[in-house]
C-alpha cells in the first residue's frame, strides 16, 4: 500500500535531519521539503513591501496556508508514481485540526495509500540551541523574541491523531540526543517497513 508522511513538529527540532535520514533508508521514496517554497513566500513580502517575518499576522494570513496546500498538492500527485512520499514540514495546526486530518486521509484512501504522521519531540533549550547554530534568516525573529515565539509554540504530542487500533498512525521520534535519534530511527523504520495487511 502506498504512504504519505508527514514528519511533523514545532521548528528547529531535527525535522530535516530526521526527514532526509529516514528517506535515505526507505526503498521507493519521494522527499518533499516546504521550506523550498520559501523562496517564492520571500517574493510575496517584496511585493507586499512587508518585513520578511515567518512569525507575522502577514504571514500567517497570506502566505502560510498556501504553502501547506502546494507541498501537499505535489504530493498527492507524486504517489501516483512512487509508494511512498515523505513531507518534511511543522504541519503544526494541520495535525490538530480534525477535519483537515480526516480530509487528507480521505483524499489519501482514494488513491490507495495511507497516512503516517510523524512527530519529532525535541526538549526545549536544545530547540533554542539549534535555531542558534543553523543561523537561518527564518529564525531572527525567533530568536530575538525567544520568550515571545515559544509561547505560542506547542510542543505536545498530537495525541488526537493516535488510533489504539493502528500502529503506524502517530509515530514519535525522540531526537533530543543521538541516542535517542538512533533507537528512533531503528523504530520507526521497523513500523514503517513492515507489511501492511
Amino acid at each position: 500500500m502506498k504512504r504519505l508522511i508527514l514528519v511533523t513538529s514545532p521548528p528547529a527540532c531535527g525535522k530535516t535531519y530526521v526527514s532526509k535520514q529516514l528517506a535515505t533508508n526507505l526503498q521507493h521514496v519521494v522527499y518533499l521539503d516546504k521550506d523550498s517554497l520559501i523562496v517564492l513566500s520571500k517574493q510575496i513580502f517584496v511585493v507586499a513591501n512587508q518585513e520578511y517575518n515567518r512569525s507575522s499576522d502577514f504571514f500567517e494570513k497570506n502566505i502560510r496556508n498556501y504553502e501547506y496546500d502546494a507541498i501537499v498538492e505535489i504530493a498527492l500527485e507524486a504517489l501516483e508514481y512512487d509508494d511512498i512520499v515523505l513531507i518534511n514540514a511543522p504541519f503544526t495546526k494541520e495535525v490538530r485540526d480534525p477535519d483537515y486530518m480526516t480530509n487528507l486521509r480521505n483524499r489519501l484512501e482514494l488513491k490507495g495509500a495511507r497516512l503516517t504522521v510523524i512527530w519529532v519531540q525535541t526538549n526545549v533549550d536544545v530547540v533554542k540551541q539549534r535555531m542558534i547554530e543553523r543561523n537561518s534568516d527564518r529564525d531572527s525573529w525567533k530568536i530575538a523574541h525567544w520568550d515571545q515565539y515559544i509561547a505560542g509554540v506547542n510542543f505536545e504530542i498530537p495525541a488526537n491523531l493516535d488510533d489504539p487500533n493502528c500502529n503506524d498512525d502517530l509515530l514519535i521520534f525522540k531526537n533530543s540526543s543521538d541516542k535517542e535519534f538512533n533507537q528512533s530511527m531503528k523504530e520507526v523504520l521497523a513500523i514503517i517497513e513492515e507489511p501492511q495487511k
